[in-house]
């Protein structure tokens, strides 16, 4: 089902413009128990979720916020039912699909971060195609987790560096974290400021790891497919309360 765009929104009083989160990520749990709390299949909880992240999304956009990350799917997501596993896979294909028209119009790039060989060809396809019809847009920019694995994006920036000093192309002292940045999937964006995670977890989930180092981390009970503006709403008012020291007085 296709969400109509929403009209912008003047950014709520309560909220100042120049403490806003330049980047937010969001670990979208609970699909699966908020469908089976309504006696439906795990997968309405997963199409639920994904016009959730929609309405996120314009709202980053209508608020001023510059980058999103979301976490669609791990690297230990594999261990789920299979039927769960292709039904997200069959979702994610279609959903890029249809809209990325709507993407285009709202000047919206989008990027994927994560093993991206690993998955189905023909989403692969539409990974390609979307990330290369938006890579110009000047809008908010879209990151999407998928196949991620923060410890195996540590370990891949490790080999990729280890290879180059093998050959000879840099020095152990050049390495330092600019570099080490530039050979992670996340190269090019910003860390998050925020990191919202819905349903009550407390963890990160190896999820973006070493970006993390210095996220202000806000928890709900909610579950992502009840997440809303009001409950963004909240959490930006919870960052804004914060004293980011980032290790100073």
């Amino acid at each position: 089902m296709t969400v109509q765009p929403t009209v912008l929104q003047e950014l709520p009083a309560d909220l100042v413009r120049e403490r806003l989160p330049r980047h937010v990520a969001v670990i979208m749990d609970g699909n699966g128990r908020w469908a089976k709390r309504r006696g439906m299949p795990r997968i309405m909880g997963h199409r639920r979720g994904v016009d959730v992240l929609k309405e996120l999304l314009r709202c980053c956009r209508d608020w001023g916020i510059q980058a999103l990350t979301a976490y669609a799917f791990s690297t230990e997501n594999w261990g789920r039912p299979s039927e769960e596993v292709e039904f997200l896979m069959t979702l994610f294909e279609r959903v890029l699909r249809q809209e990325l028209r709507e993407m285009m119009q709202e000047n919206v790039q989008i990027r994927f971060v994560g093993n991206l060989h690993a998955l189905p060809t023909s989403l692969r396809d539409e990974i390609e195609r979307s990330v290369t019809a938006t890579k110009n847009n000047q809008g908010i920019q879209f990151t999407i987790a998928t196949n991620y694995g923060g410890r195996q994006e540590i370990l891949k920036a490790c080999r990729a560096i280890a290879t180059k000093v093998e050959q000879g192309l840099i020095q152990p002292e050049q390495i330092d974290e600019a570099m080490f940045e530039r050979h992670l999937y996340t190269s090019g964006v910003c860390d998050p400021d925020l990191l919202i995670r819905t349903s009550g977890e407390m963890r990160l989930s190896n999820f973006l790891l070493w970006q993390m180092a210095y996220a202000e981390i806000y928890v709900t009970d909610t579950f992502w497919p009840d997440f809303n503006r009001q409950e963004f709403h909240q959490a930006l008012c919870d960052y804004q309360q914060r004293e980011r020291r980032f290790g100073k007085l």
